[in-house]
């Protein structure tokens, strides 16, 4: 691991989030801008401490639009990270990476959406250029037609079952019926109810699929020795390292351009967080795993090292499982292309999840796997 400067280490310092809905009532460049004024709040900073915002590309709010609308007085940082849900923890490292570099002190990322209000983006005419002109005209349209394809290949290499799937979407659950603020807080579900719903594309139904979601969240960055000072009024959740990775030939949504059938741009992104955070998976105490489906799931613990090649479905069935999306993920709390699941790990290491892992140390967590993505570890301990 390369020495680093442990008074440039960046820290979250503040995290918020508005309640999730069916429909927000307000433009994502509002609730957004909601978001991030509270977690300016929790961090004990205002707008005129804010140095750097970093987004999504799929953000129609622009980082100066946004600068905008707070009143920032000047960015030195901003920019932006493609690839919809393997965009969290990337955007979040262009915000590290400044932080590190001594360019800024301050810095806010952060993702609103109106998913379920906006509608889908796949649903209107689509130019049949790139990916799509050899897609579409097979019925590959929308995101979990690709990922089924996927998930039978799955399934026929590593003889990995439904009951697996439904493992997954029950486990997670399990964690949103414990957190108040979860969309599905109070609908419990079992492999009677999993098995018998209804299929979306085969072999994936209603419960594989993540939620349709409004909701807009933020987290602030600040450099640790600039954390010293604050008020801020949760302990501070360190970013030990993250990694970036897209692998070749790789298109939205599907994993089977490339040389390796069925791999994801995780498997490129694993060494590479491994290498830089210092850590193996046995320092891991929780991971918050993006879970747009449920297959992405058990393949998360085989690309990064937690069980062997195919054992993904064994592994989530056993003891030795770790705790994963704690507050109920993309399948069950809420989908805002996996922001949640950055703020989820910061509560972790803060200590305030509902479905809180006694004295987690080291929280992991990644971005789609089927796209560029990227993952991160969150640590209770600095550098």
């Amino acid at each position: 691991m390369t020495i680093r400067n442990k008074a440039r280490q960046p820290v979250v310092a503040g995290v918020h989030g508005l309640p999730y809905s069916k429909d927000i009532g307000m433009t994502e460049r509002h609730s957004g801008a909601l978001a991030i004024l509270g977690a300016l709040d929790e961090a004990g900073l205002t707008v005129s401490d804010v140095e750097g915002i970093t987004r999504y590309v799929w953000q129609p709010t622009t980082e100066m639009e946004m600068a905008r609308v707070l009143g920032v007085p000047n960015l030195k940082w901003f920019g932006a990270q493609d690839y919809g849900g393997g965009a969290g923890p990337p955007t979040v490292a262009l915000a590290c990476a400044a932080i590190e570099l001594g360019m800024i002190d301050v810095a806010v990322v952060w993702r609103s959406r109106n998913r379920s209000s906006g509608g889908r983006p796949w649903a209107g005419q689509m130019l049949a250029e790139g990916q799509d002109q050899f897609e579409r005209p097979f019925g590959i349209v929308r995101p979990v037609d690709g990922i089924a394809l996927i998930a039978r290949l799955w399934m026929q290499r590593w003889g990995w079952t439904r009951e697996d799937f439904g493992r997954v979407a029950i486990t997670v659950r399990g964690h949103a019926n414990r957190n108040p603020l979860a969309m599905m807080h109070a609908k419990t579900l079992d492999m009677n109810q999993y098995l018998a719903s209804r299929m979306i594309a085969e072999p994936l139904c209603l419960f594989d699929n993540c939620l349709e979601t409004d909701g807009a969240l933020a987290i602030v960055l600040v450099a640790a020795e600039r954390a010293r000072d604050l008020g801020a009024k949760r302990a501070p959740a360190y970013v030990t390292g993250y990694a970036l990775g897209s692998g070749p030939e790789v298109y939205a949504m599907t994993n089977y351009y490339g040389p390796g059938l069925g791999d994801s741009p995780n498997t490129f992104v694993a060494p590479e967080l491994w290498k830089n955070t210092g850590l193996k998976p046995s320092d891991i105490d929780v991971v918050q795993i993006y879970d747009a489906f449920t297959p992405q799931v058990p393949l998360f613990f085989q690309e990064f090292g937690f069980c062997g090649d195919g054992e993904g479905a064994a592994y989530i069935a056993s003891d030795e499982c770790l705790p994963y999306n704690t507050s109920g993920g993309g399948l069950s709390e809420a989908y805002v292309h996996g922001f949640n699941l950055i703020v989820e790990g910061a509560r972790q290491i803060q200590g305030w999840s509902t479905s809180q892992v006694a004295d987690a140390q080291h929280c992991l967590v990644t971005g789609g796997n089927v796209v560029p993505t990227g993952a991160l570890v969150l640590s209770k301990e600095p550098w």
